[in-house]
């Protein structure tokens, strides 16, 4: 075989067309009336949720640091662990009634909440017909507007939330001078207080002691305010007007017979840290507040959106995605995903989808140890749903799926440092309510890293491998960068650590094997051959997945750094001995130690094909029979299901080298979905609201990252010796191009392809490195030095 090598490769161009229809922004031609129609933006840390109203524009603001409560106990049940050995020897009888029973001893105390700050409500009072309206929301540039025709005046508002500046900036315009009219309140359904100085609005407020779980229902004192206690915010908002005039009247900053304004809003809350008390360790947040905003407004409009753009835009333009010419057309963003659900042609709105999800992990990842939550950046509600916490049986892990292979590795970073403050209360975790050494953390967490399991029915409750998979992430960040201090001085101690506590957990099984004791599977149920539907037993599927995912990986880093001869050999020991994957009577992978049903076949939980995806120990190629154990699993539990279990389907459908059904599962995670608030309802399966963000429902927004971590997986699939170029793409995409893709080894992948056919791959190397890239069956081994490139053009491939 001949192949034809270019070196210096010259730059990427797209070759596919560019339609009217975007596939970089949402619009509408009408106000938002809900959250879910609301656009989303975020510096990383302060969060807006935008209206875009007419008469009344309402703001929802958000700090990802603003949380109920204070740093977690210790001690929380400092005597759970004795529970211990009655568990066990109640599962070795098979009385499981009993162990499930004992499980609820060995819990502690909830999370605690993400909190709002509050809304800013703008008002216009305007009276007469307007016309022309159209609010839109640029995610290549992070900037929102709206433009609407009201009495024969023109009135515009742009908004954007800058990282530089640390700020919120609104800038509103009318054509006609003198016709810029309108005031500005705050209110909170948080506990605060208002104060005014010249032209501005001065809020402080405090969040609650702590908020009890929304999924309690209406218990007494759910919410809890205390003298002394929860972090406090401050909100300032001031008016830099350029013409006009601006006044205090009836608690609002008006501004009068103005043309120009600016608006500047900015945040700070007194959180310093996860183990600091908010109160008296508290940083001064009046203080940060008032120097970011007296820093933002010395300076004019067109610096600030100058700094802004360039800070979003090295993000969100390393990855440009085009699939061909697309006949849809131009419409309002729901009456597209409505189009789209019936079965239409839009590849702006697949593509748009996924810059989405990368647009909003640049908007709500840059906080350093406080990672996107169930929400990501937004919520408005005091006792959000779950929580609003940390879910880490799947669900802030799926947040990052795409941060790596999606070229937004910085985005990571406060993942990794969260799961530093984790190791640390986990530390007390392993030793109160296991006995162990090491660390771990079970099923929720919040800013406060907590991680004992809570109160509640232990399908859910008392699952403790959130530490094992939480570490997976270290490996993984190292896997694509090769930052070789990272894997020493950050990853591997905390890597060696979970590890410790998962070789401790294991315990031999009747025939020699390692299993764990109990186990459960997260939030489902087994039901046992005398009918008994429980969640407590041993030797479950995901945890050894899971646990075997983690010992390969840290058995990887104490290789490469040479560390640890004793513990590596205690490793491969382990790995030898554990209990392996089991095929099912119906083909399908177990879930559990016996072959035994699921109370719900098809239940949104599909925890056990870890090993699958994100795991790496099953693929089609290297372990056939289990592969094709995992897709008739996803056979049984069938396509319907919730948004972020959607989400990892399609990334399973992709590894599994099945593009068609994962792209029928990518256009069923874009069915519209009325907005629908806080309402939980399974019923109807996931989908998307009309702003595009996910609803599970309700809105999570893990199930956007699933979305575009998939797209990339349908694109393009790595391991530390190969990347695999169009491994599922679709018959729907024949056409294309990528860039900016990232392959574990520390590589960069562009593309084109051609009638389902890759017509040219460009590879480059951030750092020294080798890999095999694998087409079809071409094998064609690369060695690249940090900085270098290398271009196969396809159509120029002799055949043997």
């Amino acid at each position: 075989m001949k192949i034809k090598l270019f070196l210096p490769v010259i730059a990427f161009v797209s070759t596919c067309l560019v339609s009217a229809q975007s596939s970089n922004s949402l619009w509408f031609d009408k106000p938002a009336t809900n959250f879910e129609e609301s656009f989303l933006m975020g510096n990383g840390k302060m969060g807006a949720s935008i209206f875009g109203g007419i008469e009344s524009d309402k703001i929802y603001l958000n700090d990802l640091t603003f949380w109920s409560g204070g740093p977690v106990g210790q001690n929380t049940n400092p005597d759970a662990y004795k529970n211990l050995p009655a568990i066990r020897e109640a599962l070795k009888k098979g009385d499981y009634r009993l162990a499930e029973k004992f499980q609820v001893r060995m819990q502690g105390p909830y999370s605690e909440s993400y909190q709002p700050i509050g809304t800013l409500q703008l008002d216009f009072g305007h009276q007469g017909q307007t016309s022309a309206y159209y609010r839109e929301l640029n995610v290549n540039d992070a900037i929102s507007k709206v433009r609407y025709e009201e009495g024969g005046v023109t009135y515009t508002r742009e908004y954007f939330v800058s990282n530089p500046a640390k700020v919120m900036v609104i800038r509103l315009t009318a054509s006609k001078k003198g016709a810029l009219d309108f005031g500005i309140r705050f209110q909170s359904p948080i506990r605060h207080g208002i104060s005014f100085s010249k032209n501005m609005l001065n809020v402080r407020g405090q969040a609650p002691a702590h908020v009890e779980p929304d999924y309690l229902g209406n218990v007494p004192n759910a919410v809890v305010y205390a003298e002394n206690k929860g972090t406090r915010f401050s909100t300032l908002v001031k008016i830099k007007n350029l013409d006009g005039s601006v006044n205090i009247s009836d608690s609002c900053l008006t501004v009068h017979n103005g043309t120009k304004a600016l608006v500047f809003v900015s945040i700070a809350t007194s959180f310093n840290g996860f183990d600091k008390d908010p109160v008296t360790e508290g940083l001064n947040e009046q203080k940060l507040a008032l120097n970011q905003l007296n820093n933002a407004s010395r300076k004019t409009f067109s610096e600030l959106k100058n700094e802004h753009l360039a800070d979003f835009r090295k993000f969100s333009e390393r990855v440009q995605l085009e699939l061909g010419k697309t006949t849809a057309p131009n419409l309002p963003t729901d009456q597209r995903l409505k189009r789209y659900a019936e079965g239409l042609e839009d590849k702006n709105l697949e593509i748009l989808y996924f810059r989405y999800g990368r647009y909003l992990l640049i908007s709500s990842s840059r906080t350093p140890g406080v990672p996107a939550n169930l929400q990501g950046l937004w919520n408005p509600y005091v006792r959000p749903p779950w929580s609003c916490n940390y879910t880490v049986n799947i669900n802030v892990e799926e947040n990052y799926w795409p941060a790596e292979t999606a070229n937004l590795s910085e985005m990571h970073l406060p993942l990794m440092q969260f799961i530093k403050n984790v190791s640390k209360t986990g530390a007390a975790t392993a030793a109160n309510y296991y006995g162990l050494n090491g660390w771990t953390a079970c099923h929720n967490s919040d800013i406060w890293a907590m991680s004992n399991p809570v109160s509640g029915q232990p399908m859910w409750a008392n699952w403790n491998m959130g530490g094992p998979w939480l570490a997976t992430h270290l490996w993984e960040h190292y896997a694509f960068t090769l930052d070789q201090s990272f894997l020493e001085k950050e990853a591997y101690p905390l890597m060696r650590g979970v590890a410790r506590f998962c070789l401790d957990w294991m315990v031999e099984d009747s025939t020699g094997r390692l299993i764990t004791s109990p186990s459960t599977s997260p939030e489902n149920l087994y039901k046992a051959p005398d009918g008994f539907q429980g969640a407590t037993m041993f030797g479950g599927t995901a945890d050894l997945a899971i646990i075997r995912e983690l010992l390969t990986q840290t058995l990887k880093a104490s290789n490469l750094l040479k560390e640890d001869p004793a513990f590596i050999t205690e490793i491969e020991k382990a790995l030898s001995r554990m209990h392996p994957y089991q095929i099912g009577s119906k083909g399908n992978l177990q879930e559990w130690y016996f072959d035994w049903e699921d109370a719900d076949p098809k239940h949104r939980h599909q925890s056990h094909l870890f090993g699958l995806y994100p795991g790496h120990q099953i693929t089609p190629a290297l372990e056939p029979a289990l592969a094709n154990a995992c897709r008739k699993t996803l056979e049984i539990k069938g396509d319907e299901t919730t948004g972020w279990s959607k989400g990892w389907r399609i990334n399973l459908w992709a590894r599994l080298l099945d593009g068609n059904h994962a792209y029928k599962m990518y256009r069923e995670l874009l069915r519209y979905v009325d907005p629908d608030g806080v309402r939980t309802n399974y019923s109807n399966g996931g989908g998307t609201y009309p702003n595009l963000c996910d609803a599970h429902p309700p809105f999570q927004i893990d199930g956007n990252f699933g979305g575009t971590a998939a797209v990339v997986e349908m694109l393009m699939q790595s391991s530390d010796s190969e990347i695999r170029l169009l491994p599922a793409l679709p018959d729907a995409w024949p056409t294309g191009s990528v860039s900016g893709l990232c392959a574990r080894g520390g590589f960069e992948v562009s593309m084109t392809w051609k009638n389902g056919a890759l017509q040219e791959v460009v590879v480059s190397a951030k750092n020294d490195g080798k890999t095999c890239l694998v087409y079809g069956n071409k094998r064609f081994e690369i060695t690249l030095l940090k900085g270098k490139q290398i271009t196969y053009d396809l159509k120029l491939l002799a055949t043997e």
